[in-house]
């Protein structure tokens, strides 16, 4: 591919033509702010906060929509370009709540962390103030439109990544809004919840809502692990505080998902400390059930299975294998049934 060569910073950077300007300083290592832009979405311009500085353009540039081009030179760090940084957040915090000290998404939130590098500590733009009621229609997602800032990465996530198009810009000019169509509450629309509005969401626009009030993001250690739902074999990271899992985030470096988990994958994770969880085998005797140790239980197992194999042959026996096993389980099942018990009846709870 050809390559094009070009100057940011003082630095001598090259890339393959077609690279945005964003995407070749991140190359280099060197860092642009930005609200709206993803590398898993396309690119929308719609915060323009990673505005540049590029020789022989009168304007500011948002870099993640600007491709590069042979001897182009740019400046990401200038006293205009700062400025002009600033002032977009002020703008921004001039409509969002002030709400910091008990926001869910304190902590992570890229406004957040952008307001107090450029030392931002409030909207200098009086006026009108949006004033939406917060969706809490359903069990797994918390939307509150006060705090969205408009960047469109959910709308864009929903379309793109999931393929759904069940968000989008509603109104216009300062009443423009992202909603399902017609403006119903997610649990009225075709909403799947698989969350990945959640993940791309900057702000705490978009919350999980089983993670409500289970402490900050900065409290939780992250365990990255495989989501035991069923054999694609997606990343999944636990969110554990006081070595309880608190909830299921996502997270980029997910070499099968990226960040896209479904709906049982993402919230799916209260039967772990579900009080009727079982935690130890059960054996029935005399009409109720007592607990065994797992030794008991396998020789139990064992020996019922032989017993009704003897009496009633091998097509009295039949197993049935589970998604939330892995590859491997499942074929040791397979070759069990057929090879031990001597039956082809066995079945996967995927199959239908």
């Amino acid at each position: 591919m050809e390559k094009v060569s070009l100057t940011i910073d003082g630095r001598q950077v090259e890339v393959s033509a077609g690279t945005t300007v964003l995407e070749a300083a991140r190359s280099a290592g060197i860092e642009i702010p930005t609200l709206c832009h993803d590398p898993e979405l396309t690119s929308h311009g719609a915060c323009r906060l990673c505005v540049v500085s590029i020789e022989g353009m009168r304007n500011l540039p948002a870099s993640c929509v600007t491709t590069v081009r042979e001897g182009m030179v740019v400046h990401t760090s200038t006293p205009e370009v700062n400025e002009a940084r600033k002032t977009i957040l002020e703008l921004l915090l001039s409509n969002h709540p002030n709400d910091c000290m008990i926001c869910e998404k304190s902590g992570e939130c890229k406004l957040q962390e952008y307001a107090y590098l450029y030392g931002v500590k409030e909207g200098t733009f009086a006026g009108e103030q949006s004033n939406y009621h917060p969706d809490d229609s359903n069990p797994m997602i918390y939307r509150d439109n006060n705090k969205c800032i408009l960047c469109g990465k959910c709308v864009r996530a929903c379309e793109e990544v999931q393929g759904r198009s069940i968000l989008g810009f509603a109104n216009r000019g300062f009443q423009t809004k992202v909603t399902p169509a017609l403006d119903k509450p997610l649990s009225e629309s075709e909403c799947v919840f698989c969350g990945s509005c959640i993940s791309v969401c900057p702000v705490g626009a978009l919350t999980e809502k089983g993670m409500m009030g289970k402490g900050r993001r900065w409290e939780m250690k992250k365990v990255r692990t495989i989501c035991p739902y069923c054999g694609t074999g997606c990343t999944i990271e636990l969110n554990v505080k006081n070595g309880e899992v608190v909830g299921v985030t996502s997270t980029e470096e997910g070499a099968v998902n990226g960040r896209a988990l479904c709906i049982k994958g993402r919230f799916g994770y209260n039967f772990i400390n579900h009080p009727d969880r079982l935690k130890t085998p059960l054996i029935k005797e005399n009409g109720s059930l007592r607990e065994a140790t797992w030794e008991e239980a396998i020789s139990k197992v064992a020996e019922n299975l032989s017993k009704i194999k003897e009496e009633y042959g091998s097509d009295a026996l039949a197993t049935l294998t589970s998604a939330r096993c892995t590859n491997e389980d499942n074929y040791i099942m397979n070759k069990f049934t057929r090879a031990v018990l001597g039956t082809n009846s066995i079945d996967h709870c995927a199959r239908l």
